[in-house]
């Protein structure tokens, strides 16, 4: 009944108009006592008298009548707008802004972002695609996209990707060329297509098994923040990427590259969408949370 949060106004409103205390509760769907409290609670803070009050009758004083001359109109405008906002399309409508790795972009835009668009017409998508790792809230967006093992603790993370694998490939025609690795050691042996990080350092190949652990320094013969980049460049047969096993699957599964070295690298938690969890959550936002669980 009291959208607007300014029941004490409400209140003093409609004693006025109904000329009771008695009436305004019912009008309000209150009871008579709290309604003589909100009126005494404000005079209180006010320190004036706003009504006459006798047994048969309840008027308002010439400072009450002052202050509902001021008071009414703006009122009115408050309780139209929480009509307004209670009357807005159950379509999720709006802008949504969304921080996400360089590194991901096309991946978020192929795999999400058209088709949420395409459901929800109303919705507007403001992506801003960075390497380095931001304070969402103070830099303005409603939710961001990382690793799992970089989402902030005091964000709720919803999971965008299953678990990820890095894996070591090339075209089949550069291991011809330039041998197969058997071990981690033996990439050494060839040149990098690789990754630089937002600190400006080349990303070390991170490899393990059985208790031996490699991060590995490969030369880079190609580096960039972009993973589209990456593969784009080892399909080429520039040299050795280390990628993401979703980026990678059609080309593994036609043949165009090859992996090697699987039994190296372990799996890790992979992308989330993040939000802050100490807030009310927009329409558009849910609708977008929603639709990532769906996916």
């Amino acid at each position: 009944m009291h959208r607007s949060g300014l029941i004490e106004l409400e209140v003093v409103m409609a004693v006025m108009r109904l000329g009771s205390f008695r009436a305004a509760a019912q009008a309000l769907n209150m009871s008579p006592t709290a309604v003589s409290n909100a009126i005494a609670g404000l005079e209180s803070r006010l320190n004036v008298r706003l009504f006459h009050r006798t047994t048969r009758s309840v008027a308002l004083t010439e400072a009450g009548d002052r202050f509902v001359t001021r008071v009414g109109p703006a009122l009115r405008e408050i309780q139209q707008a929480a009509d307004e906002i209670h009357s807005l399309p159950a379509a999720p409508s709006g802008t949504l802004r969304i921080n996400i790795p360089q590194a991901v972009g096309q991946l978020f835009l192929d795999g999400i972002v058209v088709r949420f668009l395409a459901r929800y017409p109303l919705m507007r998508l403001e992506i801003a695609s960075e390497t380095r790792m931001i304070d969402i809230v103070a830099e303005g967006y409603d939710a961001g996209i990382r690793l799992g093992e970089s989402v902030p603790q005091d964000m709720i993370a919803v999971p965008l990707t299953p678990d990820i694998r890095m894996q070591v490939v090339a075209t089949p025609e550069w291991f011809a060329t330039h041998g197969t690795p058997q071990t981690p050691d033996d990439l050494y042996q060839h040149q990098g297509i690789c990754m630089r990080m937002a600190n400006g350092g080349i990303y070390r190949w991170e490899m393990s098994r059985h208790g031996q652990h490699y991060a590995l320094a490969i030369p880079p013969r190609l580096a960039t923040s972009d993973f589209f980049t990456s593969l784009t460049a080892v399909r080429a047969g520039l040299g050795v990427g280390f990628l993401p096993g979703f980026y990678i699957e059609e080309d593994l599964r036609a043949g165009r590259l090859v992996s090697v070295l699987d039994e190296w690298t372990q799996p890790f938690q992979g992308l989330c969408l993040y939000y802050p969890g100490h807030r009310h959550i927009p329409e558009g936002l849910r609708a977008f949370i929603d639709f990532v669980r769906e996916s």
